[in-house]
This record gives C-alpha cells, sequence and structure tokens, in this order.
C-alpha cells in the first residue's frame, strides 16, 4: 500500500507543479486582463477557447469570477508548497493544509462541470459547446482538477502514511 501512496504522492507533485504555469499564464488573464500578458499567451488562449468551445475563458459567468479570485490568492501559493511536500513524500505536516485544498476545489469544481453539461450555450457569443460530444470534451479538460483532489482527500483521510498516532500518557 505504502508504494501505491507514494505513486499518489508524485502525480500530486506533478500536478500542483503543472498548475502553477496553468494558473498564472491561463486563468489569471480573466482578472489581469490582456495588457498583462504577450500577445502569445492571450493568443494561446484564443486557440484554447475555440479548440475546446470554453466560453468561460473568455467571458466568464459572475458566479465563476469568486473562483478565480480563490484560485489566484489561496490556491496558487500552496501549490508549490503541496508540490514540494508530495514530492518529498510522506509529510504528515501538509494533511490537513490538502484536506483543505481538495474540500475547496471539489466544492468549486462541481458548479462548473454542472455548468458545462446543463448550461444553455446557443445565445453565446463565443465558442461554446452545442452537441453532447463537445460538452463531453469539455467536462474531460477540466475533469483532472477534480479528481486529482478526490485523490488527494482520499489518501489524506484514509491513508495510514497520514495520520499520526497520538502517543498516550503514561500516569
Amino acid at each position: 500500500m505504502a508504494n501505491v501512496t507514494r505513486l499518489l504522492e508524485w502525480i500530486f507533485a506533478f500536478y500542483f507543479l503543472t498548475h502553477i504555469p496553468v494558473t498564472v499564464l491561463l486563468d489569471m488573464q480573466l482578472l489581469l486582463g490582456p495588457l498583462f500578458y504577450p500577445p502569445s499567451l492571450t493568443e494561446f488562449r484564443t486557440w484554447y477557447v475555440t479548440k475546446f468551445k470554453d466560453p468561460i475563458m473568455l467571458e466568464p459567468p459572475s458566479w465563476f469570477t469568486p473562483f478565480m479570485f480563490c484560485e489566484a490568492f489561496l490556491q496558487l501559493p500552496f501549490f508549490p508548497v503541496a508540490a514540494y511536500a508530495f514530492w518529498k513524500g510522506n509529510c504528515k505536516w501538509i494533511r490537513i493544509p490538502a484536506i483543505i485544498y481538495a474540500t475547496h476545489v471539489i466544492t468549486t469544481l462541481l458548479p462548473i462541470l454542472a455548468y458545462i453539461l446543463l448550461n444553455d450555450f446557443l445565445s453565446c457569443k463565443y465558442p461554446s459547446p452545442q452537441t453532447v460530444q463537445e460538452r463531453v470534451t469539455l467536462f474531460a479538460v477540466y475533469s483532472p482538477y477534480l479528481v486529482i483532489p478526490c485523490l488527494i482527500l482520499c489518501v489524506m483521510l484514509f491513508s495510514h502514511q497520514y495520520h499520526q498516532v497520538e502517543k498516550k500518557k503514561k500516569n
């Protein structure tokens, strides 16, 4: 079981390491605007929106903006800390912060995924999912940001490696 946990820790470290450039170079364009980014990055975002039909990344719904602020100011500082802890492995001190992070991300991803699957995009002025296949493709793009936090939460809650055993006091 320890080998499985170690493999998952490496996956988590990779997830957090890759999440840093995604957040800084792509997601934060929604908060900072195109003036803070070179044209190549704004063009990449446009390509992504066109390719994956993700209108959230060009014109986010009002409820999405607080999620972006949380990602920028709460999650982003946590990413390198978590990447370090999981790369090193068996860092019990990451347990509670990782539970908080995972719970937060899961609760933010659920409405995003529901929006992708259930929203009526017919009047959207940007490329948006119109078919079931396009919705499933966009859902698949976002799904690692749900699946990995779910795995993090399970490991932090159920792995014996992350449970600190309290020492009983002798009378």
